[in-house]
């Protein structure tokens, strides 16, 4: 880590600077985007009202398992609501049906056609149904509709992606302090989701990488001093193990680019570090630039890229 003059502005001593780091560390990075995507959820309703209702006549049916054979041969394009009537997005479906020692056995069912559906196929679905438990929403009239059901459940399934929206939260809140630096300083460029190739076309620069599918959050081009920063973020909750590791993976890159004479600027936050400290310090104490929201917050990109 550099001794930025920047910390000395701040009465910061060169062995101050680590505790500063792990003292500001945040428990959260929410924002009101954290919750869930109503946009997403609607989205998600509108592709299969048509069949939701059309399942409706199906509620509380006194011959049910007739009349949904019937109405699956008759539209079978109801078939592709199934999964998510079961809280999941798989399109296709692997069942454990029995097992032995060495011998797996599966029903697999495809929930996207629109093929013509013999008595036979359509028995293989009710069969789902059943199994699944899925015939209890059909029965005594246990839902007044699927739309409003499947509302439901396109919200919960939302909710899941909580953990994934951490992630493309940080780059959010990253991205805000890219793009407001670099509206001040006009000689400094940035591109997202930067590939090598992408490099490439838009400076011209050759970035050797490992994989051809890697991507970094963020890629920052001083056309004055013709310097390359590339710029990863990530946000822990919790700690562990993977930590440790990601904190050697980080010191590795770093050699790597520095041997192409590439900066590396590694942004990361939140109260798992605390407990995992040690292989962070040393991370800190290797890499040129590792900085947390505060530090970005403080403008510390002033002085390493302007």
């Amino acid at each position: 880590m550099k001794y930025l003059k920047f910390y000395k502005k701040k009465g910061l001593k060169k062995e101050d600077v680590f505790k500063y780091f792990i003292e500001n560390t945040r428990n959260s990075i929410k924002t009101w985007n954290y919750f869930i995507n109503w946009e997403k959820v609607e989205t998600g309703l509108e592709n299969v009202k048509v069949e939701l209702n059309i399942l409706n006549s199906l509620i509380g049916s006194n011959n049910l398992e007739k009349d949904f054979i019937n109405l699956i041969q008759k539209y079978p394009g109801i078939i592709k609501v199934f999964p998510i009537l079961a809280a999941i997005r798989d399109k296709n479906l692997e069942i454990l049906r029995d097992y032995e020692k060495l011998s797996l056995n599966y029903d697999v069912f495809n929930f996207e056609t629109d093929k013509v559906i013999d008595e036979a196929e359509a028995k293989n679905y009710l069969k789902f149904i059943k199994k699944s438990g899925l015939i209890r929403l059909f029965k005594n009239k246990k839902i007044k509709n699927f739309v409003d059901y499947v509302f439901g459940v396109e919200a919960g399934l939302d909710s899941n992606g909580r953990k994934n929206r951490g992630g493309v939260l940080m780059e959010d809140i990253v991205a805000t302090f890219i793009m407001n630096f670099t509206k001040k300083n006009p000689h400094v460029q940035y591109i997202n989701q930067a590939s090598a190739s992408k490099i490439k076309d838009v400076w011209g620069i050759d970035v050797k990488v490992n994989k051809s599918s890697r991507r970094y959050d963020f890629a920052i081009f001083n056309s004055k001093n013709k310097k390359l920063f590339l710029v990863e973020t990530n946000f822990y909750n919790g700690g562990g193990s993977k930590l440790k590791s990601v904190c050697g993976e980080f010191k590795t890159l770093f050699d790597d680019l520095k041997n192409q004479g590439i900066n590396l600027i590694w942004i990361t936050d939140g109260i798992g570090w605390k407990t995992t400290k040690r292989p962070l310090e040393e991370a800190f104490n290797k890499l040129d630039y590792l900085f947390n929201l505060e530090m970005l917050e403080d403008g510390i990109m002033d002085e390493v890229v302007s």
